[in-house]
């Protein structure tokens, strides 16, 4: 028949040439003399809009197949699903929460070549404006590998992200407690007689773990004789892990308060019976089975801490008071170690083997809080040492 149209069954079908493709969409009309002419004139008027880049497929289109896998929602959906077998649970967690509270409401229904560049600055501007630099500046990367899967089925497709940025202020530095605060909260009898939290609180202070990384210790990963402890596995919103990089799973020497805590743990805790558990493997699709004994159980329910919640619900903002000690966060005690071993002058790269950091770098980036009351009088060791 040619010019376009074409007999599909028993009603007639247009096609043309579109971003590379030939695009074949049916039509609801018989193959009459008439219904002939509208098709072929349809399909001029369309090549016509092709040509001048004003066509809009979903204005001749609007049920089409094609539409609905060319709607951003079909590649925010390929991109969880792919994420989900690659990332850890609480890092695709964060990631569906971003896609579904901020960009499938905005842009899940439209073309995903129909969004362009002045798009996505408004959009920061106004719905996002709101928020944190940090959350802006992780929600358009987000829309960027979204864009980068989009444009791996379709070549010539553009990315409206690009040559967006989102400045951040600068970081501010790590909240930590002083060694005067430390004191008070390690001296203050354990509110409402957790003292296994208070263990475990004195434990992290002296030796900086990720408190995933505490609350998933076991016996097993324990030498009270040597002074040291593996970390291995790590423990976030309820399922267990591996470590989150290689250099994470790491023996680290153990100081003094922190073996003291050890050794009151060990007789509360290690002759309990083994439990068994799964841990997903840094490949995220791996599991192996481990049977354990944990040294750190909850002083209220008697099992393993699964989260910081209760540790900071339950136990911690409720024992600072007592102490009369200001509130930080749990995860603060691994910004104390760092900044108590930068303050007794200990070596950058020992900090950073007991951090699990793979490079001193990280160190000056994350942990170079100076607590100058902590601190060695510099000026006067150089008069010292210089004999001035």
């Amino acid at each position: 028949m040619g010019n376009g149209v074409e007999i599909h069954g028993k009603k007639l079908r247009i096609y043309f040439p579109y971003e590379g493709e030939k695009c074949r969409e049916p039509l609801d009309l018989e193959p009459t003399p008439e219904n002939l002419t509208y098709a072929e004139n349809m399909v001029k008027m369309i090549r016509h809009e092709i040509r001048a880049s004003s066509f809009i497929y979903s204005k001749y289109f609007p049920n089409s197949k094609r539409l609905v896998k060319n709607r951003l929602n079909h590649y925010l959906d390929i991109w969880l699903e792919i994420k989900k077998e690659r990332t850890a649970d609480s890092t695709f967690n964060g990631y569906k929460g971003m896609v579904e509270r901020y960009i499938r409401p905005k842009f899940g229904r439209r073309q995903a070549n129909q969004i362009d560049y002045i798009d996505i600055e408004r959009w920061m501007s106004n719905e996002l404006q709101p928020l944190a630099s940090k959350t802006i500046k992780e929600t358009l990367a987000i829309l960027s590998q979204v864009y980068s899967l989009y444009q791996k089925r379709n070549a010539s497709a553009h990315n409206p992200t690009t040559g967006i940025t989102v400045r951040l202020p600068d970081r501010p530095d790590p909240e930590v407690w002083t060694r005067e605060e430390i004191d008070k909260i390690l001296s203050t009898p354990a509110y409402n007689g957790n003292v296994q939290e208070l263990d475990l609180i004195k434990f992290m202070m002296w030796t900086g773990p990720r408190v995933s990384e505490a609350i998933a210790l076991t016996w097993e990963d324990v030498d009270l004789d040597a002074g040291t402890v593996v970390f291995r596995r790590a423990r976030v919103r309820g399922p267990f892990k591996a470590t989150k990089t290689r250099r994470s799973t790491r023996e680290v020497e153990l100081l003094r308060p922190a073996l003291e805590a050890l050794q009151d743990q060990h007789q509360r805790t290690a002759s309990l019976p083994p439990v068994s558990i799964q841990v997903k493997e840094r490949d995220n699709r791996t599991f192996r089975t481990e049977k354990v004994r944990f040294v750190f159980m909850n002083s209220f329910t008697g099992n393993a801490h699964n989260s910081d919640t209760t540790l900071r619900d339950g136990f911690l903002k409720s024992h600072l008071k007592s102490a009369g000690v200001r509130y930080l966060g749990i995860g603060q005690c691994r910004h104390t170690f760092a900044s108590q071993m930068l303050s007794a002058e200990m070596p950058l790269d020992w900090i950073a083997k007991q951090l699990g950091h793979s490079s001193t770098a990280m160190i000056h980036k994350h942990y170079s809080k100076w607590i100058k009351a902590d601190a060695y009088d510099m000026v006067a060791r150089a008069n010292e040492r210089l004999k001035l």
